[in-house]
């Protein structure tokens, strides 16, 4: 193990301290919290930094975030950590500049890749599999590295060059139809690996504020191309930019164009991606298409349904997220399985009856409740294969069948919700 900071040491300390009368809940919290940093970190030589997601040598946008995000708390009194952290937005803003359609990148341009894909592939581009959320994340650690900690040198040529493009991707997206340029072809493998209509993906209604995603935040294909959780995920960040532009940047029609599509978007959730049930009355479907066809589910990775409250996002009628929580936390949602081991939302991305950490870490997270923050500490803790780690997804019967052997994504959603617990909050 690397020589681990001072500040992480401290925290590490004040964490055993409170939580002195349960040395297991320490002892993961220790090697979860440490395992990123240990594994998967690296700076580069340009100041930038690089993360691999865990047992696969690339950088997916999201996962980077999600596995630093907990060590925002460190990074207000400690300067190494923010520039590790400043050194993520640098890095992904060159891999949005390079290809925002793209979800995972190499650390060089040696041309390797998951698979051959049918796509505009180029020699930085482990994967091409366009998702929203992958462009949200960097904007959205940019927003909150200044929230925490005050830094502002992220907010440079760079970094405004990305966020431009990003915007154009997801207006471009608003009518998928007509004016993509995106498909993503893969032949022989699942068909949630592919997109369906030669590359082009299911049919949506175009010009009704959404904007359309190929892939979830799982990497499987959509069912339906509006993705409400990305979505709404979408609308925070977009008003974060707002922010940062009215701040930092001299800009006021690009200003005027992030909060135009910030307000559509907003509205185009509202209007199209709320349902009525029988059993659990108005609630936000997972994905429609705009024709009227919907999907009730969540899935456990991040932006979920779930993770509404925790993004951000306040729809119109707090009834309805209530009424979506009732449900994705019930076998109404396909999804969502129970066993003697535990019950949770898992995810189609992995076998039937598998729980994620991911999700369970999230149920916590998203609970006003201290008691039962600590419920689901102690299902976590119990369900770690007897690993002291995290993983992927486990069986619900039985933890020591589980998914990936290490998930650094997992550890880190863990972490925050011991830190969480233990007082240590995330300003956003």
């Amino acid at each position: 193990m690397k020589q681990l900071p001072k500040s992480m040491e401290v925290l590490i300390q004040d964490i055993e301290n409170k939580l002195k009368d349960d040395p297991k809940l320490v002892e993961m919290f220790k090697n979860c919290y440490t395992n990123t940093l240990d594994t998967t970190v690296k700076k580069l030589e340009d100041g930038s930094t690089y993360v691999i997601t865990g047992d696969i040598p690339a950088m997916w946008l999201r996962d980077s975030v999600c596995q630093l995000r907990p060590y925002l708390v460190l990074a207000k009194e400690d300067k190494e950590i923010e520039d590790l952290l400043v050194g993520l937005v640098k890095r992904q803003m060159i891999c949005v500049n390079i290809d925002p359609y793209a979800n995972a990148f190499n650390e060089t341009d040696n041309g390797n890749c998951w698979e051959k894909d049918e796509t505009d592939m180029g020699p930085y581009i482990w994967e091409r599999k366009y998702e929203i959320d992958s462009l949200c994340y960097p904007i959205q650690l940019a927003y909150l590295i200044w929230k925490n900690t005050g830094a502002t040198k992220q907010f440079d040529e760079e970094f405004l060059e990305g966020c431009k493009k990003i915007v154009h991707v997801f207006k471009t997206e608003q009518n998928h139809e007509e004016n993509s340029p995106y498909k993503f072809i893969r032949r022989n493998s699942f068909f949630t690996d592919t997109l369906s209509r030669d590359g082009k993906g299911s049919l949506v209604k175009s010009n009704i504020g959404l904007t359309w995603s190929g892939f979830r935040p799982s990497d499987d294909a959509c069912t339906y191309g509006y993705l409400i959780p990305s979505n709404m995920f979408a609308v925070v960040v977009l008003g974060y930019l707002d922010e940062i532009l009215s701040k930092f940047y001299n800009n006021e029609d690009f200003r005027k164009t992030v909060c135009e599509l910030k307000e559509e978007i907003y509205n185009g959730i509202e209007e199209h991606g709320i349902t009525r049930t029988e059993a659990f009355g108005n609630v936000y479907a997972y994905e429609v298409d705009g024709f009227g066809q919907f999907n009730l589910m969540d899935d456990a990775n991040v932006p979920s349904l779930l993770a509404m409250s925790y993004l951000g996002y306040k729809g119109k009628d707090a009834e309805v997220e209530a009424n979506t929580r009732k449900l994705i936390l019930s076998e109404a949602n396909p999804y969502f399985y129970s066993g003697t081991k535990a019950e949770g939302i898992g995810s189609p991305h992995t076998p039937t009856r598998y729980i994620w950490h991911i999700s369970l870490a999230m149920q916590g997270l998203t609970s006003d409740s201290k008691e039962e923050k600590l419920r689901i500490l102690n299902v976590l803790k119990n369900t770690d294969g007897g690993k002291n780690l995290m993983h992927e997804g486990f069986h619900v019967d039985d933890d020591t069948k589980y998914t990936r052997e290490w998930f650094s994504w997992a550890n880190a959603m863990f972490s925050e919700l011991v830190l969480d617990y233990c007082g240590y909050k995330i300003e956003r």
